[in-house]
């Protein structure tokens, strides 16, 4: 009887080191696997930037910049940001931002840094009529067909539905220097750094998910937005992300 109760202890005791040796091991794996789940450090910077450039801190915005050349992104990848973001927020803050990345650049390259300056956009393809790209390219962003009847403010302005479809969906998003994914969240950043833009918000990050993002990498975009913005903004976002996310169930 004495024996049998030493074996069981015995046995007790080697199930409990046996999972506590390999606990180390199963976090391990567990950390292997969260970076492919975050935000890479240039998509930040680019939340980042196109944040702050919407927002027209450009005292902030500086070193930011700084930051996005350090992780990696081109010269012509945050060029490409600080043009995009002109589409939802105006001219004027995106000349801005670019003037103000020409002054990051010139302070650098006083102090010996050479930045990358990366490829140029690609000559797109004009075979099809610039409102049939746009379509196509829509189409392919929200993974629905594009023709239906105008509704909504298309119909109401048709005028509107021509102006997105031919200048941001051809002109802009055909544009191969940054990615569909990069693109929507220079998109996001800006529509969260202007607010009371919900409806759009709403649309685009269901655009996210369908270029790639993860419900993960959305919920980090709105820490990002928190650190860089601030709390209200970043209560507006994850209002919407869980939406969004709700929905996809």
């Amino acid at each position: 009887m004495e024996y049998n109760d030493s074996n069981k202890t015995f046995g007790k005791w080697l199930l409990i080191f046996m999972v506590l040796g390999c606990l180390p091991f199963y976090i391990s794996a567990q950390n292997k696997m969260s970076p492919d789940q975050q935000l890479t450090a240039k998509q930040q910077s680019i939340i980042q930037i196109a944040a702050l450039a919407a927002e027209g801190d450009l005292q902030a915005l500086k070193p930011l910049l700084n930051k996005g050349l350090n992780t990696g992104l081109t010269i012509n990848q945050i060029k490409e940001v600080l043009v995009h973001l002109y589409a939802y927020c105006g001219f004027p803050r995106s000349i801005r931002g670019l003037q103000t990345f020409m002054e990051v650049l010139n302070e650098r390259k006083a102090k010996g840094i050479n930045d990358v300056l990366g490829a140029e956009a690609s000559p797109i393809p004009e075979e099809q009529p610039k409102y049939e790209r746009g379509k196509k390219v829509l189409g392919e962003l929200t993974k629905s067909p594009q023709d239906g009847a105008l509704t909504g403010y298309g119909a109401f302005a048709p005028v509107i539905d021509t102006f997105l479809k031919e200048h941001l969906f051809a002109d802009i998003f055909e544009r191969d220097i940054l990615t569909y994914a990069e693109r929507e969240l220079v998109t996001i950043s800006v529509l969260s750094a202007i607010g009371n833009a919900e409806p759009m918000l709403r649309s685009h990050l269901s655009i996210c998910l369908n270029v790639g993002l993860t419900p993960i990498q959305l919920t980090e975009f709105v820490e990002i937005i928190q650190s860089t913005l601030g709390e209200k903004e970043a209560k507006e976002a994850q209002k919407v992300v869980n939406e969004v996310l709700k929905n996809q169930k």
